[in-house]
């Protein structure tokens, strides 16, 4: 078996050394990973919600016309009976 000398020691802190960061790149990039795809599930779902909303205001009523039919049409209703009379 060879002495430990400074140099071995050093040699032997830098190898445990290099398998930490090894250890926590591993964690980041899996983390990292983790992030990434849910963000891709994030813009899907966000995609998705942008198309409903888009087909529901397609799909809407167009309430201001429709109210402004039914005042004529009271209008033309109040007319006809005071000209009925």
């Amino acid at each position: 078996m060879i002495p430990p000398t400074p140099h071995t020691d050093v040699a032997l802190e830098l190898e445990r050394l290099r398998g930490t960061m090894e250890a926590g790149f591993a964690r980041v990039d899996g983390a990292l990973a983790l992030v990434v795809q849910r963000n891709d599930q994030t813009d899907r779902l966000l995609a998705d919600h942008e198309a409903r909303l888009d087909a529901l205001e397609r799909a809407r009523w167009p309430l201001a016309s429709v109210a402004a039919l039914v005042g004529v049409a009271g209008a033309v209703v109040a007319a006809l009976e005071l000209v009925g009379r």
